[in-house]
């Protein structure tokens, strides 16, 4: 039976790799055999789902949403072109910004955000928006697990191992992976300065009446940009930003006062502020958010699916077999752990990162446990890793998937080898500079 639940599993993963739109069909396919062989039984398909997950994908999903709605985004990036910045420092805030951005908003809608605002620009000043968006995707992957809720494997690693909100920034008395992502991100950041210095261009254009942008989802639920030439960017309403903060503050305090008393609360909090915000749109705004065309369910389900089969093999035994595999490496934990990081590394660089994550922290929940170690510095390795070395292909991270499909829309083909010139370096670098401080305050 192991045999079995491995091999749908693999083929499901081959699935998802390589036919990303196929992606519910291969793996609720697979649950479907396991289901019908005998494998898993329909009563366990719920206790292997994380229902915190879900709602919180779903809640961000939403606030997600009413941020680009505000036009708060545009706002602030014509705020920094106008400062008549070289276009190497524009092309480095604008990345920085979206990674800003992606600490406290899922990753794929940190780029349908900040898409129609960089194309914007690129036309502006006639230039490939390549570079652009490929910095943009990896500062967004970087950043995206600097918090809880930045990005799936970070939602899933804090609920797997009972952290918190607060627990990214401060934990057990010592500095959480926050503070060792921003050590990457600053070495990250000089790589793709370095870089956009070879495209360097004076801002000659007059910004100060910038065309607007509109975003325009069409029925595939993709986003694309009409410019409505003469109209500078305005701010529909701030609302949505405090709206978001809200919904960082009850996090917080959620982490310290609700932990313990209510296993939802995460859900609970994500949705709450969502439907909030759904109101508050649809009573001053006039406008329904659709919950077919504006949330993306199949990502939604897709998770669900993922969770029954990391569920399946971790029933079976056979995340156990591989965390005894591990254990050979425990007399030597730094060597431990850098087999965990850049052997992270190296898969998230070519294959989706969400289901290798589920398995790996429930493989390194066991391998701690029995050999009494402590094991945040192995998952907060392994979330580095995984995160971070989506950054090296274009096909890593689902971010990079949307970046490219985006710029292919506007006519832009990427190549691989383009991708990689810029992400493998930065991966290099920022990998080494944010696992090695991890392990100084974690060893």
């Amino acid at each position: 039976m192991k045999v079995l639940i491995l091999a749908l599993f693999f083929a499901a993963y081959l699935g998802i790799l390589f036919k990303r739109e196929w992606g519910l069909f291969f793996v609720y396919g697979a649950v479907s055999i396991l289901l019908l062989s005998g494998a898993i039984f329909p009563q366990q398909i719920f206790s292997f789902i994380n229902w915190n997950v879900l709602g919180i994908f779903l809640g961000t999903t939403i606030l997600s949403y009413l941020f680009i709605f505000s036009g708060i985004p545009s706002f602030w990036i014509e705020s920094i072109i106008k400062k008549g910045f070289s276009l190497p420092v524009c092309y480095l805030l604008i990345c920085a910004f979206t990674g800003l951005i992606s600490t406290f908003m899922e990753n794929v809608a940190t780029i349908l955000l900040m898409a129609p605002i960089a194309f914007e620009f690129s036309r502006k000043l006639k230039l490939n928006p390549v570079p652009l968006f490929i910095g943009m995707a990896i500062s967004s992957n970087l950043q995206g697990c600097a918090t809880m809720v930045g990005d799936s494997p970070s939602i899933i690693m804090a609920l797997e191992t009972g952290m918190n909100f607060n627990d990214f920034f401060w934990l057990n008395g010592r500095p959480g992976i926050f503070f060792s992502v921003q050590i990457g991100a600053i070495l990250g950041y000089i790589v793709l300065y370095l870089f956009f210095r070879k495209i360097n261009t004076p801002l000659k254009q007059d910004f100060s009446k910038i065309e607007k942008v509109n975003l325009v989802r069409s029925k595939s639920s993709e986003v694309t940009a009409t410019p409505l030439v003469g109209t500078s960017i305005r701010v529909k309403s701030w609302f949505p930003l405090h709206l978001l903060g809200l919904f960082i503050m009850s996090f917080a305090l959620g982490s310290l006062f609700l932990a313990g008393e209510f296993e939802f609360y995460p859900a609970f909090l994500a949705l709450g502020w969502g439907m909030v915000g759904i109101v508050w749109q649809l009573i001053f705004h006039r406008e329904k958010i659709s919950f077919k065309r504006d949330i993306d369910w199949a990502s939604f389900f897709l998770l669900a699916g993922i969770f029954i089969l990391v569920g399946s093999l971790n029933s079976a035994g056979i995340i156990g077999d591989f965390s005894n595999k591990l254990s050979q490496f425990s007399s030597h934990p730094f060597g431990l752990y850098n087999v965990i990081v850049w052997t992270s590394v190296l898969i998230s660089g070519f294959v989706d990162n969400i289901p290798y994550a589920m398995a790996m922290i429930s493989a390194i929940k066991l391998l701690a446990g029995s050999l009494n170690l402590s094991v945040y510095p192995y998952v907060f390795g392994l979330l580095l890793g995984t995160c971070i070395g989506g950054n090296i292909t274009p096909i890593g991270a689902s971010a990079n998937i949307v970046a490219v499909g985006l710029l292919k829309k506007e006519g832009y083909h990427v190549r691989f080898s383009q991708f990689v010139k810029i992400g493998l370096p930065f991966t290099l670098v920022s990998v080494i500079g944010s696992c090695l401080v991890n392990w100084l305050i974690w060893r």
